[in-house]
């Protein structure tokens, strides 16, 4: 039986890079860094509660990302007017305004420098 999502791998040419990028612009904050035997890097992000977002340096990762519509993650904001103001100001590029999903909350898409897309959420209360 699968009991819940352990963690999201975001693989990278550089690691080291993307990482600092979501610690720097999106304010992530680094937890646990490891290396493997062959040198490739590994960085934790945290995100509160639930699970973490490890960046990893992969071998056959190269450049940005040519289809980054395929897998987006969420961060969840109480307050996504004001996170996105601040990705904004940080140079993050914008890929979609904040709009209003019925029956989910508002929704804002940003490009990370690998290529990826994520987006800002807030959610209603059920």
């Amino acid at each position: 039986m699968i009991r819940a999502l352990e963690s999201i791998g975001l693989f990278s040419e550089n690691a080291e890079n993307l990482a600092n990028f979501y610690k720097d612009r999106v304010g992530l904050t680094i937890g646990e860094e490891g290396e493997g035997e062959d040198g490739s890097k590994m960085f934790e992000l945290k995100l509160g509660s639930g699970p973490s977002l490890y960046v990893m340096d992969h071998s056959q990762v190269k450049g940005k990302n040519q289809d980054p519509s395929r897998i987006i993650f969420n961060l969840e904001t109480d307050d996504i007017e004001k996170e996105a103001k601040k990705l904004e100001d940080a140079g993050v590029k914008k890929i979609k305004d904040i709009y209003h999903m019925e029956g989910y909350g508002l929704i804002a898409t940003f490009e990370d420098t690998d290529g990826n897309y994520f987006q800002l959420v807030q959610v209603w209360a059920n």
